[in-house]
């Protein structure tokens, strides 16, 4: 097995997907976005996304899809897991992020960017029938993603704002209305 140290590093951006196999570790920073992990067991192969939206909401002017959506990434990553030699309904999925990045902002009964994402990913994973095995989902704050692609591993921790950002934040809110 692999040491953390000796794996080739990759950290995602908004918006991008990456597929490997167990020579990787993938990362990312998640705020409101959502990731979404596939791990093979057998294979030791997998991908992780990081969406900012569950769908463009209107179809696409080209065919070409775009990972910025959860819709669209989920049938990137699954593509890309196929031509690999790997039925993603045979994966593991995890689903992290979804965060509240700014609470005071939000009224009570109002619905997060955040937790749209997250329900989303969940509805994308039950519709293409791969089993969710656990998720990290909304909150406040940000999390730090790690996905060891050898072992299906992901190390997620939660950021909560201090109460000085969440009072600078509310400060501002109130100053620009």
């Amino acid at each position: 097995m692999a040491h953390l140290k000796d794996l080739m590093d990759i950290f995602l951006q908004p918006g991008e997907l990456f597929v490997a196999d167990a020579n990787f570790q993938i990362r990312t920073i998640l705020g409101s976005c959502v990731s979404i992990t596939l791990w093979h067991p057998k294979a030791c192969v997998g991908g992780m996304s990081h969406f900012l939206l569950p769908t463009r909401g209107f179809a696409p002017p080209s065919p070409d899809l775009d990972g910025r959506y959860g819709d669209e990434a989920l049938q990137l990553m699954t593509n890309d897991l196929r031509s690999s030699g790997v039925n993603p309904q045979q994966c593991q999925a995890k689903i992290f992020g979804g965060g509240n990045m700014f609470p005071g902002q939000t009224r009570a009964s109002a619905i997060t960017v955040g937790q749209r994402n997250g329900e989303a990913a969940r509805s994308f994973l039950q519709k293409q029938g791969i089993n969710v095995v656990t998720e990290s989902l909304f909150g406040v704050g940000h999390r730090q993603i790690i996905f060891n692609v050898g072992n299906g591993d992901v190390w997620s921790r939660q950021v909560r704002p201090s109460k000085q950002e969440i009072a600078t934040e509310t400060a501002v809110q109130g100053a620009s209305k």
